[in-house]
């Protein structure tokens, strides 16, 4: 059965530093729980969302459970919960794939409620199958054109005579209204451009211990120069206005990238394209389009740009991997790279 990948399977909101060891995860956990409660075990407990959670409540939150060693599920259910005893990190990788979590519930009946997920690159999430001990778990597929491959995608273009964006619309818009399809697109972008704004304008040191000063608040002041401005669609403007010298282009599109990466690693809120660690190069080249290349360009080219490089991603993820743990640094910031060139290339999108 042709895999059913959406635009916003590829292109996810969630927290940093990894899609694989931080999204991932924090989807599984989600999932378990949903399952504990539909065996009415966990009545009204729902976790954290990554897409919403505050993020500058993470650290004190991270903190609080350290020291007290209770970990409060929705605040209407206390555990006790001792990270360093209670996670075990085992030498031994589970079967399907490196990147694995078992969550394991106890109950005071003697029930015992168990699940396998694994982490596959991007924040997707499979869990595991006890009778066939891997099920990749798919959507009910109404997609009007199913997409295997890149040939698929061109064949469909020349028989249908339309963008590869209007073929990856169409399969959006038979999944979910058309109004959620154009907000949601919207509310990436948003997220990509408050990402880029936050690491271009916060200095000091990363966290993690390694003592990594940031680098894209001076690489920015020093480019944008004395400006006026109070919020991310105002900066945009902004720099639209700002006189950009051809070699101080790629200085731009890098100061773009590397403020996303440094949001990524201070646990900032970012969007998977198609991994965390690779979620900067997106972003940057759109936003170089919009402020350089073409400052006439708005919502109809940004949501073209995206529903073209979700679509190339998920073409990538179907026919190898975007998991770095199985197929190297090539699976994520390659594919992130491939897809805003194929985006490029397309020329109509």
């Amino acid at each position: 059965m042709d895999h059913c990948i959406s635009v916003f399977d590829m292109l996810k909101i969630g927290v940093g530093p990894s899609s694989s060891h931080t999204l991932g995860p924090w989807r599984a956990a989600l999932a378990f729980i949903a399952q504990l409660q539909a065996e009415n075990k966990l009545t009204g407990l729902s976790g954290q969302d990554p897409e919403y959670i505050p993020v500058q409540d993470i650290d004190r939150i991270v903190k609080q459970i350290q020291t007290s060693e209770k970990l409060s599920l929705n605040h209407e259910f206390l555990i006790s919960f001792s990270p360093s005893t209670d996670i075990i990190f085992h030498k031994n990788f589970l079967p399907f794939h490196a990147n694995g979590i078992r969550f394991t519930a106890m109950f005071a009946d003697g029930h015992k409620h168990e699940a396998t997920f694994y982490s596959i690159g991007g924040g997707f999430i499979v869990q595991e199958d006890h009778a066939n001990a891997a099920n990749k778990l798919e959507l009910s597929c109404a997609f009007p054109y199913l997409v295997q491959s890149a040939n698929d995608l061109l064949v469909y273009t020349q028989t249908e005579q339309k963008t590869i964006a209007q073929i990856v619309y169409a399969n959006e818009i038979a999944m979910r209204p058309e109004t959620e399809v154009n907000s949601e697109l919207m509310r990436i972008w948003d997220t990509m451009l408050e990402c880029m704004y936050i690491g271009c304008h916060s200095e000091g040191i990363l966290p993690g211990g390694l003592n990594v000063r940031r680098r894209a608040f001076d690489m920015h002041q020093n480019l944008i120069g004395l400006a006026n401005y109070s919020n991310p669609q105002e900066w945009l403007e902004c720099i639209r206005k700002t006189e950009v010298k051809f070699r101080q282009i790629l200085k731009w599109v890098s100061c773009f990238a590397l403020a996303v990466n440094e949001v990524n690693a201070a646990l900032g809120r970012v969007v998977t394209a198609p991994t965390n660690g690779s979620a900067g190069v997106i972003p940057a080249v759109l936003m170089y389009y919009l402020v350089i290349e073409n400052h006439e360009a708005g919502e109809k080219e940004i949501k073209q740009f995206l529903l073209v490089a979700g679509e190339i991603g998920s073409i990538f993820k179907k026919g190898a991997t975007i998991s770095a743990a199985m197929g190297g640094c090539q699976a994520e910031i390659g594919v992130g790279a491939n897809s805003l060139h194929r985006t490029q290339y397309d020329g109509r999108y």
